[in-house]
């Protein structure tokens, strides 16, 4: 079922800006915010739009989703995957996004774990006997940091047109504040959270007294849970079917921190060899009639680039040279470069995680590049020496 879509058949006259359910999924975002959560659950997760939202935050490691019908999550699922962007500039954070097909009635060892559990829309449409369960699924077996729980207020259907019972044919019921609040209330008092009541959806100007279009409810467990109530009664049956599992690629993991490295090292060493071989066409094209004066002059060329350079390098033995058709820049100025180092961390790394990737000197202290095609141009004046 979809939510976004139930939504558009009954706000034709009673509109909300933005639309209902983007002030559900905003109002979740603000809370994600707020508490920074590295484990996330969507029950009734539907067709995917919190998780796809929610992956963009930073603090969360893990995101899952559960919904009883597997088509509906399948629709839209490919949008969780990890975009080739993910993988030419992977982020520090590791991401696993997993979606399971069941029952918030069952129980599964796979929703263990989590900080924050959300249900949106999704109390209304269970059954008699599935509600009856969902408190101890949820509160006495996942036991989360925070619960949210977001279901429509009855008392407001009466500004919407064409809302005779309920909004959608599949709810099972719709309660007024105070049927929800009494039973969230009866909830957290049985299995220790505190509980604060929201909502989003204004009503009109003059109509405050029916509450808002969705009512909210956010749990917060009073206390830890500790290691004996945690092991407690907990299945080690999986009961869930999992449709979709994507691992964004993590710097965490040794072969994109490689990857990403190896690009940064020639991409600086690149950088580094073109503003050498800028000085050194410079003059070739000033002095192109005089070799010894050209000679001199790059001499001095070099100088003011060193000197640029220095204010990275700090030491003589970390400036680039050319010897020949060959620029050395040495793995000492790459490592100054602020991007390279925050990636690395030590110097020593930086050495392990290009061995074997980058062409180095024969001591291994420096990246060469062989420029026979870009000297040509140049001639055979380029004196054999480090710039200082």
């Amino acid at each position: 079922m979809d939510k976004n879509f139930e939504e558009e058949q009954f706000t034709g006259i009673t509109t909300f800006t933005p639309p209902l359910y983007k002030q559900r999924y905003q109002f979740i975002k603000d809370l994600v915010a707020k508490y920074k959560p590295k484990k996330v659950a969507d029950l009734g997760c539907a067709d995917c739009t919190l998780l796809w939202m929610l992956r963009f935050c930073s603090c969360i490691e893990v995101l899952a989703g559960l919904d009883i019908c597997a088509s509906v999550m399948k629709e839209k699922m490919h949008r969780l995957s990890p975009l080739p962007a993910d993988y030419l500039q992977p982020t520090e954070r590791s991401l696993t996004v997993t979606l399971h097909q069941g029952s918030v009635a069952h129980r599964d060892p796979c929703m263990l774990g989590f900080d924050l559990v959300t249900c949106i829309e999704l109390i209304e449409h269970l059954e008699e006997s599935e509600l009856k369960k969902f408190p101890e699924v949820v509160f006495g077996f996942m036991a989360p940091s925070i619960v949210v729980i977001s279901t429509p207020n009855s008392e407001f259907n009466p500004l919407l047109p064409g809302v005779t019972l309920f909004r959608h044919p599949d709810h099972k019921f719709e309660w007024n504040r105070v049927q929800f609040q009494s039973w969230a209330l009866e909830i957290a008092g049985c299995y220790g959270y505190s509980v604060e009541f929201a909502g989003v959806g204004h009503p009109p100007a003059g109509m405050e007294n029916v509450g808002f279009c969705t009512q909210i409810g956010v749990f917060v467990r009073k206390y830890p849970q500790t290691s004996e109530s945690a092991r407690s009664e907990k299945p080690t049956e999986a009961v869930y079917k999992t449709v979709f599992k994507a691992v964004y690629p993590s710097l965490k993991d040794e072969k994109y921190l490689q990857n990403a490295v190896v690009s940064e090292v020639i991409f600086t060493a690149q950088i580094i060899k073109r503003s050498l071989l800028g000085c050194l066409m410079s003059e070739h094209e000033e002095y192109n009639d005089d070799p010894t004066e050209r000679k001199s002059k790059f001499l001095s060329s070099m100088n003011c680039f060193s000197e640029g350079l220095g204010k990275l390098v700090g030491e003589k033995s970390m400036e680039p040279f050319i010897n020949g058709n060959v620029v050395y820049i040495p793995l000492k100025t790459i490592f100054s470069f602020p991007k390279v180092s925050q990636l690395c961390g030590t110097f020593e790394k930086l050495c392990k995680l290009i061995a074997g990737k980058v062409t180095l000197s024969s001591d291994g202290s420096a990246v060469m590049f062989n420029t026979e095609h870009e000297t040509k141009r140049i001639g055979s004046q380029i004196p054999h020496t480090k710039f200082s």
